[in-house]
């Protein structure tokens, strides 16, 4: 069996790749950019996109669908474009990863995704949604600056409540769904396993790294400056404040999906921490003031 993965090099699709071929099934990557993409050398990989796929869905069986990658305006057209020429290949099974924003229908997201989503159903294959909610690597943008240069992480929401996943999780369920039965037209909503504060958060990603981490409230504007002056665009900035303000004041929870495909609770921000703790170095350790 052959396993087209779409985004291989991304978040979730490289863990998949990795998760796929221990489990010992061929593996098709998708990229733009075959000489960058730094895959392991057991995958195949295929130069194109979703809208010039060429020959890379000969002889698939089953495909990871990544919608975030498509024009906003054309969701489910080329959602529809791409399923079809995989049915004519002769591709039975389809997992599409969106996220919880199409269950809330949060705006500017929830669109694109729900109907690229409704192209999968009805597309005539054996199909699953997996719908991530907030990802735990989103910390890296929002909070990595500050924990390496200073060891502190702040907040203009201290006690916003958040469940966040971590990626791993994600990219076990996907496969799950593609390797295994019984998860055909079902939608899993996925979170991490426990709902934590911001200055929750922040002890948490401590206990991962085994330091002391700071933590500092913000005002809205400050966070705000923060995020820019660490290099995120200012629309970027503005939307992880928006999802920070709704958790606020509609806190996300913590959702039973993970479990039940896997059989086993998520992983914890913590444990989060610690698999990325390359990513987060200490840069003050040895400095002194001047």
């Amino acid at each position: 069996m052959t396993i087209l993965v779409t985004g291989a090099t991304g978040t979730v699709g490289r863990i998949l790749v990795d998760r796929l071929l221990s489990a010992g099934q061929r593996v098709r990557a998708l990229t733009r950019d075959p000489a960058r993409a730094q895959l392991p050398g057991a995958v195949e990989v295929v130069a194109g996109g979703l809208a010039d796929v060429g020959a890379a869905l000969d002889g698939v069986d089953r495909v990871f669908f990544l919608p975030g990658v498509l024009d906003p305006g054309r969701a489910g057209e080329l959602t529809h474009a791409f399923l079809e020429r995989a049915a004519g290949a002769g591709v039975r099974r389809v997992v599409d990863l969106t996220g919880v924003a199409v269950t809330v229908r949060r705006p500017g997201s929830f669109e694109m995704l729900r109907e690229a989503e409704e192209a999968v159903e009805r597309s005539g294959l054996e199909w699953t949604h997996v719908r991530p909610g907030e990802f735990a690597r989103n910390k890296l943008d929002m909070w990595g600056p500050s924990i390496r240069a200073e060891g502190v992480v702040r907040s203009a929401f201290p006690d916003a409540l958040g469940v966040p996943v971590h990626e791993a999780d994600i990219a076990e369920v996907a496969a799950a769904a593609l390797l295994e039965d019984g998860h055909t037209g079902r939608a899993y909503s996925l979170s991490g396993p426990e709902r934590l504060s911001h200055r929750e958060q922040a002890g948490a990603l401590a206990d991962g790294l085994g330091r002391r981490l700071r933590f500092e409230p913000l005002t809205y504007g400050q966070a705000r400056a923060a995020y820019i002056a660490s290099g995120i665009p200012a629309d970027i900035a503005e939307y992880l404040l928006g999802y920070q303000a709704e958790y606020a004041e509609e806190p996300p929870q913590v959702l039973p999906d993970t479990e039940r495909v896997l059989g086993r609770p998520g992983r914890t921000l913590a444990r989060w921490a610690a698999d990325h703790a390359a990513e987060l170095p200490d840069e003050t350790a040895g400095a002194h003031p001047v």
